[in-house]
């Protein structure tokens, strides 16, 4: 799971698939990222587990002075999921009273608290990016984070890059929670599936069940065996066309009025 910018680099260069890409007709799909991103941990780690994410990715720039990151980006998240879930999510809690949008001590709680600043600044607060500034300054803000000694419980650091600037999560399993809380998550994930589970269709009754949208059933058409012989007789069908176009043309005729 990332911010929908990173989604075909991340297909093409990574090959793993993504939850949200750059082709953003999907508006639903990307607030419920925006609302995992945007959430506590807990409330995250619940999104998360529906949509059967195993990574989760960020994009740093404090370390290094990036300004295209996604604290930069965040209060779009925030924008799109409230669009979709005003119920969970709300704009103004991410800024101070005074309005103002702050990674440090002085920034509203909901902000220090969501997943997408713990991926960020998780661990950050132990190095000084600047020996004239204390540790945990971030460059790209100019500011000491607020939220410097805080654990992560439901996701684990898999990587980071030498400069910060990616930072990549594996979302816990189940067996690595304690009990009652995996057994009050295991309840709410179930809920939350069966509710959109369950879709109304007024044409056929109002009882009537159909499969989540966003999920899939796929059936292979063809073995491993059989797909260089599809190609050839594609390619052959190809090279047969175009010699049928070049010989005969495009079968359109030209008449004068």
């Amino acid at each position: 799971m990332s911010w929908w910018d990173y989604g075909y680099q991340i297909a093409g260069m990574a090959n793993r698939t993504t939850l949200v890409d750059n082709n953003t007709w999907n508006n639903s799909h990307i607030a419920l990222v925006g609302q995992a991103m945007s959430s506590n941990e807990t409330a995250a780690y619940e999104i998360m587990r529906d949509l059967d994410v195993d990574y989760v990715l960020a994009i740093f720039g404090g370390m290094i002075g990036y300004s295209g990151d996604d604290i930069n980006k965040f209060l779009w998240m925030v924008r799109i999921a409230e669009g979709e879930h005003p119920d969970q999510i709300t704009e103004a809690n991410y800024f101070t009273e005074h309005g103002e949008f702050r990674v440090d001590s002085a920034g509203s709680k909901t902000l220090l608290n969501c997943l997408m600043y713990k991926m960020c600044y998780h661990r950050f607060g132990e190095f000084q990016t600047d020996f004239r500034m204390p540790s945990g300054y971030d460059r790209t803000r100019g500011v000491e984070i607020g939220n410097k000694n805080f654990g992560l419980y439901r996701v684990e650091e898999a990587f980071t890059t030498e400069h910060w600037l990616v930072r990549i999560y594996r979302v816990k399993g189940l067996e690595n929670l304690e009990g009652k809380d995996r057994t009050k998550i295991i309840e709410r994930v179930d809920r939350r599936r069966r509710l959109k589970s369950k879709v109304r269709n007024t044409h056929e009754g109002p009882d009537q069940e159909k499969e989540p949208s966003l999920r899939s059933k796929m059936e292979p058409i063809l073995t491993a065996d059989e797909i260089p012989e599809v190609l050839d007789r594609g390619f052959q069908l190809i090279l047969e066309t175009l010699e049928k176009f070049t010989n005969e043309g495009s079968g359109w005729r030209w008449m004068a009025s």
